[in-house]
């Protein structure tokens, strides 16, 4: 029953991932590239549509979390309480900048709600790519230290960061270089689904520019793909163990990878296509991290 309910609970979180990561970076194009009121305009729409019913999603995860596994959903709101405090107001604050925009015609009005858009989706990227990279790396269950547990095993409390910044100390907080590295990377790909999404779904003056600035991001993704795997063995002495002693699971990376490869064929392929395999990115990356 458990294999069960993390199954059901992983797919709800990857539509979460691919629906919403959308908007995320709908939000990214409209704070960098949407110069033009009209631009504006037709990019806040095509994610203004959708963007509450796909946070359902979230909501949908977290109930079920609650319910299957509540002990880790004590745990993981307890020892994340801070970021995700923060990731709930930029939650707000992406909603109401939607919202709020068109409800005057004032320049002032609507440039304050569309920087509060773009921004709260920047870091709402870049947050929950941190959360996966805190996933990946690990955290301090108990608070051990010279092997004495400082409180249940079941706990864990990490600042926002350390004076470190480093992922290999007993204490780590919530950001550090590899945690960050992972943010990053979450931000580069939410940023191409996005701009798939707008030159999808909108006849927007920028979207021959937004194929070629996907070509570009896809070269960089590329490069952090690698300098990740590079540094994973400095937080994981065996990183690719799973992968190792059960070889079907190198399905979930190819399906990150063959994303990659097709992006790069961006100008030639049809819009809708391209969506596919930026839904291939994000499926693959959640799936094998």
């Amino acid at each position: 029953m458990e294999i069960f309910w993390y199954i059901i609970i992983a797919i709800v979180l990857a539509m979460f991932f691919i629906l919403d990561g959308y908007d995320f970076g709908t939000g990214i194009v409209h704070l960098f590239f949407a110069k033009k009121e009209e631009d504006k305009e037709v990019i806040a729409k095509a994610a203004g549509l959708f963007w509450d019913s796909n946070e359902v999603w979230l909501v949908a995860a977290g109930g079920m979390l609650f319910m299957a596994f509540p002990t880790f959903y004590a745990s993981v709101f307890s020892g994340f309480y801070l970021p995700l405090i923060i990731v709930l107001w930029l939650i707000i604050f992406r909603a109401i900048g939607l919202e709020f925009r068109s409800q005057f015609n004032y320049q002032m009005w609507k440039d304050m709600w569309d920087k509060a858009f773009g921004v709260s989706s920047l870091l709402l990227a870049l947050f929950f790519g941190i959360a996966l990279g805190n996933i990946v790396r690990g955290v301090n269950l108990g608070g051990v230290e010279n092997g004495i547990s400082a409180y249940e095993a079941h706990y864990f409390f990490l600042p926002l960061w350390d004076a470190s910044f480093n992922p290999s100390t007993t204490h780590p907080g919530v950001i550090d270089w590899f945690t960050l590295t992972i943010g990053v990377i979450s931000v580069v790909v939410l940023t191409i689904h996005g701009a798939n999404w707008v030159i999808l779904k909108t006849n927007s003056s920028i979207n021959n520019k937004l194929k070629l600035t996907i070509f570009k991001l896809n070269i960089v993704l590329s490069a952090l793909t690698v300098f990740s795997l590079s540094i994973w063995h400095i937080i994981n002495p065996s990183p690719f163990k799973n992968f190792l002693e059960k070889p079907y699971l190198i399905v979930f990376p190819l399906i990150y990878f063959s994303g990659i490869i097709g992006l790069f064929f961006v100008k030639k392929n049809k819009n809708n296509t391209n969506f596919i395999f930026s839904t291939l990115l994000v499926l693959g990356g959640i799936t094998s991290l």
